[in-house]
């Protein structure tokens, strides 16, 4: 890819801090005009690359380029080029959402009539217009992230970078900025977007690179990662409890592949490779049985089970690891 083309690039970047390694030959391609996803627990080195590639951090070795600007010896244009909104809202609480706005505009150097009228569009683009005189901190933490997500496009960036922009929010607030990035990707705009919300990249990203342990392990769309751990799964639950062997006896013989039992919540699935012909036959052998189904789901891999199958941990089972530690 060429600079035109690629909006953020790094080539075995490197980080240590003390004898902890956070990043450990991090690379990455980010064509323009997409969303890349980078997907990982903490601890995986997400927010260091974050750091490492808008200029806040210097890498102990390797290269990365931004909008077409190396990050290490031209970090004055890579920041004309970039936004960043972080994991906490960095916006000024006394202020109201208008001055916080405007405030920006004057520090990007835009003229104060210019300032004003652009803090205005995106208060309306934001849903922020009838509380645009209020102070920040009167706003819930879903108006002060839209609110930091409108600062950080005051000047709107060829680059926007979101180090998990929706941790803590509820999930109405989290559909909204969801919309939101998705309408500035439709403008043009280059998003690498941090998270460790499986549904947030695979709702969001063109492509998700994996990262574990400071480097990637796994890059592809989201659909190519889950497709990486198998077929579909059918499940099925059975009304008496009874019914459950029964049923998985059909479900195997019809998928010819290991069926796991939940016999406290009457539940059988199998990985399936025509997911049609398959639930057709089990459930027509089940009525012929006197099989009662209760439910019956046809399921895609999650993320998180890619991400089991890449790692060997779930993305969840280690931040429960490091909480613990």
């Amino acid at each position: 890819m060429t600079d035109e083309t690629t909006a953020v690039l790094a080539e075995g970047l490197r980080k240590r801090y003390g004898p902890t390694t956070a990043l450990d030959g991090f690379d990455l391609a980010v064509p323009a005009g997409t969303v890349c996803g980078m997907l990982g627990p903490n601890g995986a080195g997400k927010t260091t690359a974050v750091r490492i590639l808008t200029t806040l951090l210097r890498g102990d070795g390797g290269r990365a380029r931004v909008a077409g600007h190396d990050v290490a010896a031209r970090p004055d244009r890579v920041r004309e080029a970039i936004s960043l909104t972080g994991q906490y809202a960095a916006v000024d609480e006394v202020l109201s959402g208008r001055q916080n706005l405007v405030l920006f505009g004057r520090l990007r150097r835009l003229p104060a009539r210019t300032a004003r009228r652009r803090a205005d569009e995106l208060l309306d683009r934001f849903g922020l217009a009838a509380v645009a005189d209020r102070s920040a901190g009167t706003y819930s933490g879903g108006m002060r992230r839209r609110l930091d997500l409108a600062a950080s496009l005051v000047v709107p960036p060829r680059v926007l970078f979101l180090d998990e922009p929706t941790t803590g929010l509820d999930p109405r607030s989290r559909n909204g900025l969801w919309t939101a990035v998705r309408e500035l990707v439709a403008d043009g705009t280059t998003v690498l977007l941090c998270t460790q919300y499986l549904e947030e990249a695979d709702q969001l990203a063109d492509r998700v690179c994996v990262l574990d342990a400071g480097r990637v392990v796994a890059e592809g769309t989201p659909e190519q990662l889950k497709a990486r751990i198998g077929a579909d799964r059918v499940e099925l639950v059975v009304r008496r409890a009874a019914d459950v062997p029964a049923a998985a006896t059909v479900l195997e013989r019809a998928t010819g592949a290991a069926v796991t039992v939940d016999g406290e919540l009457r539940r059988v699935d199998a990985p399936v490779t025509d997911r049609i012909a398959v639930l057709t036959a089990v459930l027509r052998e089940l009525t012929d049985s006197g099989v009662e189904v209760e439910d019956v789901l046809v399921r895609r891999p999650t993320l998180d089970e890619a991400f089991l199958r890449l790692t060997g941990h779930t993305a969840h089972a280690r931040q429960r690891a490091e909480v613990a530690a």
